[in-house]
């Protein structure tokens, strides 16, 4: 079989060759043997390549989308089964049908008008919210109005990362700190609680980057937004693997600490600093040729960013 990588008895690295890659409607998206359904995975791939993100480097950087068709056969097994709620797995739901980095609202409309028709009146949609994601300059008006007319969920998320320029451009997020804040008030006028992603201790972080993430941060906490923090943890496979652990300093842990307090952030980010060690120290045991790709170099000092 192609597409595996594994040690022989001498444990040397062995590839099989490349994989090859089935449409994502080939396989199930759950077993019916249970009746225990879990969300439907409609994209697989993702064309942005964030360098901390598994996806992209396991998937490919390409989309790949369940058609609506499959993902309709699934949603009417689940209301045959007495399930409720249609909830989705995809690295960026406003992606969906699309090939590129535009939204195709179109094809977004008829997947949840469809799932909405499927799931019956006594069902419920959720698009954009756990475990999916929205970028930020996919937030517009008229996205979210669809999002309204058809799903049940009255919050979204938000993948921001960092409040960083310098740390978006080295993790090739593809959007600025100003699409953020423009997403989180769109979002909010539009009548839904935005959660908003944001890792701390990215790659060459340093003190005037944090900074920058936590204002930010505060602003749009300020703003209603929530805050879902995350520490950098260097996975497999990804351009960052041989990156070190997530590294947050004592103030920014303190000014993290202030804002859960306050109810405006919420996370599991200490569990992380535990598990980005255990990864560090996998990637040293086990190393991989190359290098870890667009590292920043850590600056002794620089000004802090301005105040958007």
């Amino acid at each position: 079989m192609t597409g595996l990588v594994h040690r022989d008895e001498h444990g040397k690295l062995t590839r099989t060759g490349k994989a090859h890659k089935e449409p994502l409607g080939t396989y199930r998206a759950f077993p019916l043997t249970y009746k225990r359904m879990n969300p439907i995975e409609i994209t697989r791939g993702c064309i942005y390549a964030c360098r901390f993100c598994q996806t992209p480097f396991m998937f490919s950087a390409r989309f790949r989308h369940r058609s609506v068709e499959n993902v309709r056969w699934h949603v009417d097994r689940m209301r045959e089964l007495g399930k409720r709620d249609v909830r989705f797995i995809t690295p960026t739901s406003l992606s969906y049908g699309t090939d590129g980095e535009e939204p195709d609202l179109g094809a977004v409309e008829e997947l949840l008008a469809s799932c909405k028709e499927g799931i019956g009146p006594d069902g419920r949609v959720f698009f954009g919210s756990f475990p999916s994601e929205i970028r930020p300059e996919h937030m517009t008006v008229d996205a979210l109005r669809l999002v309204k007319r058809y799903c049940a969920n009255d919050n979204l998320i938000v993948g921001a990362q960092s409040g960083s320029e310098r740390v978006l451009e080295a993790a090739k997020r593809g959007h600025d700190v100003e699409s953020v804040r423009r997403a989180v008030r769109i979002g909010i006028a539009e009548g839904f609680r935005i959660n908003v992603d944001m890792i701390f201790g990215m790659p060459g972080e340093d003190p005037a980057d944090a900074e920058a993430s936590l204002r930010l941060a505060q602003e749009l906490a300020d703003l209603g937004a929530r805050i879902h923090s995350h520490v950098f943890m260097p996975l497999p496979g990804t351009p960052w693997r041989d990156a070190p652990p997530g590294d947050v300093d004592p103030e920014t842990i303190r000014a993290v600490s202030r804002l859960a307090q306050q109810g405006a952030l919420y996370g599991h980010w200490q569990k992380q600093r535990e598990h980005a060690t255990r990864l560090a120290a996998a990637a040293v045991e086990y190393p991989r040729p190359g290098r870890s790709r667009t590292l920043l170099p850590l600056a002794e000092s620089r000004p802090s960013e301005p105040a958007g």
